[in-house]
C-alpha cells in the first residue's frame, strides 16, 4: 500500500506555477495531509460490489487512488533485485470533471530500483484532460508519459494478466511481462479495508500472484530477472484519521505459496492494525487486529528519518512467527513526500521474500 500528497504540470506557465505550490503544500504536511477533511468526493462504505474490467479503472469522485506495482526478483546469478511502479492520481477539487487544462485529476509516478548497494528512484507529474497520463480500463492501459502499465487482447479481466510495465531514468530501467493464473484479491471486507476505528477505509484489491520475467539496467549494465510480483489498488477519499501519521505495510510471497498483507496505521492512541491471509489457492482470510503482532526490531537513520527497516512479525493463530530483514536498508524514496520502499526477506516459521513500505516518519 502506498499514497502521496502533491502535484502537478510540467506544461504551460500556470500550470507549472500550481506544481511548485502544491509541491511546497505536499512537503509540509507529509502523509498527515490524507486526513484532510473529505467534504463533496465519495464516501468509501461497506458492500460495495467491484466490477471488473471498470474498477481497474480511474475513480475520479474520490479524492486518492493509486496503481501500485513491486517486484521480487533474481537474475541467473541469484543475485536479489527488487521493482517498483506506481502512478497515483488525486483530485484536486471535488465536482463535475474539467475539461483539458480545466481538468482537476492530478498525476504523479514513482519508478525504483533496488539492490543490495543500490537503491534507484525517479518521479514523474502530469494533469489530466490532456492526454499526458491516465488510466483506462480496456483493454487496460496506465501511463504517464513513457511509463506504461500496459495490457492487451489477450488480457483477463478478473486476473489484470497479462500485462506489461516499463520505466526508464538516467540510471536505470525496466521492462517485466506479469502473467498471473487467479483472480484479483479483494482485501478486508470483500474489498472494504478499514483504516481505523472512526469509519477512514479505502477500496482495496490486489493482484499477488503475478509471475514476472523481464530486464532490468542498472546505469548501463542490463541482467535478465525472473520473480514475483504484487499489484496493490486502493481508492479513497479520506484513509488516515486525524491522530495518523502514517502507516508500516507487509506484501509477502511464502515460499510454500500463500501470500500475506499486513498494515499497521500509526497512531497516538495505539496503532490500528489489520491484514489478509490469502492461501496459495487464492481464497482470502481477513485477519482483525487482535490477531497480529508487528514488532520493530533494526532500525536505520536516513538524514534527520529513523525508520524501523527490520521486524518481528507474529500470527498466533496461524502459528506464524516471522523475522523479516531488508535486502538494502538504505532505500529511501527520495521523493516529493519522502518514504521507505523495498524488498525484503524472511525467515522464522515460513520462509520468502516480499516488500516493506514505511510512510509518515
Amino acid at each position: 500500500m502506498s499514497a502521496s500528497r502533491t502535484i502537478i504540470t510540467r506544461r504551460a506557465f500556470a500550470g507549472g506555477a500550481a506544481l511548485l505550490g502544491l509541491m511546497r503544500s505536499a512537503r509540509a504536511q507529509g502523509f498527515a495531509g490524507l486526513s484532510e477533511d473529505a467534504d463533496g468526493f465519495a464516501q468509501v462504505l461497506p458492500g460495495k460490489d467491484f466490477v471488473f474490467p471498470a474498477d481497474h479503472g480511474p475513480h475520479p469522485d474520490f479524492r486518492i487512488e493509486w496503481w501500485y506495482v513491486t517486484a521480487n526478483l533474481t537474475d541467473v546469478a541469484g543475485n536479489a533485485y527488487g521493482l517498483q511502479w506506481t502512478l497515483f492520481r488525486q483530485a484536486a477539487r471535488p465536482g463535475p470533471q474539467g475539461e483539458g487544462f480545466a481538468n482537476q485529476q492530478l498525476w504523479m509516478a514513482h519508478a525504483a530500483a533496488t539492490r543490495a548497494d543500490s537503491h534507484r528512484t525517479a518521479e514523474k507529474f502530469a494533469r489530466g484532460g490532456v492526454g499526458q497520463a491516465g488510466v483506462v480500463d480496456k483493454p487496460f492501459q496506465a501511463w504517464i508519459d513513457d511509463w506504461q502499465m500496459a495490457g492487451s487482447d489477450r488480457t483477463d479481466d478478473a486476473s489484470l494478466a497479462p500485462i506489461e510495465i516499463a520505466a526508464s531514468a538516467s540510471n536505470f530501467a525496466y521492462a517485466l511481462s506479469l502473467e498471473a493464473d487467479r483472480p484479483v484479491v479483494l482485501q478486508g471486507d470483500h474489498g472494504y479495508s478499514r483504516k481505523s476505528e472512526h469509519g477512514q477505509a479505502s477500496y482495496y484489491y490486489s493482484q499477488p500472484f503475478y509471475r514476472a520475467r523481464g530486464h532490468l539496467s542498472f546505469d548501463d549494465h542490463s541482467v535478465e530477472v525472473s520473480g514475483s510480483a504484487w499489484l496493490d489498488r486502493e481508492w479513497s477519499s479520506q484513509p488516515l484519521a486525524s491522530d495518523q501519521s502514517g502507516w508500516d505495510w507487509f506484501a509477502l510471497h511464502f515460499a510454500s505459496g500463500e501470500k500475506l498483507m499486513l498494515y499497521r496505521m500509526r497512531q497516538r492512541s495505539g496503532n490500528y492494525t489489520s491484514g489478509t491471509w490469502i492461501g496459495a489457492d487464492g481464497r482470502a482470510r481477513p485477519l482483525g487486529p487482535d490477531g497480529i503482532v508487528m514488532t520493530p526490531t533494526q532500525t536505520v537513520e536516513i538524514g534527520s528519518h529513523k525508520l524501523p527497516v527490520s521486524w518481528r512479525v507474529d500470527i498466533p493463530a496461524l502459528s506464524i512467527g516471522l523475522a523479516t530483514t531488508p535486502l538494502n536498508p538504505r532505500s529511501w524514496m527520495a521523493t516529493s513526500v519522502p518514504y521507505w520502499e523495498g524488498p525484503i526477506s524472511f525467515t522464522g516459521s515460513h520462509q520468502g521474500v516480499g516488500y516493506l513500505e514505511l510512510t509518515g516518519y
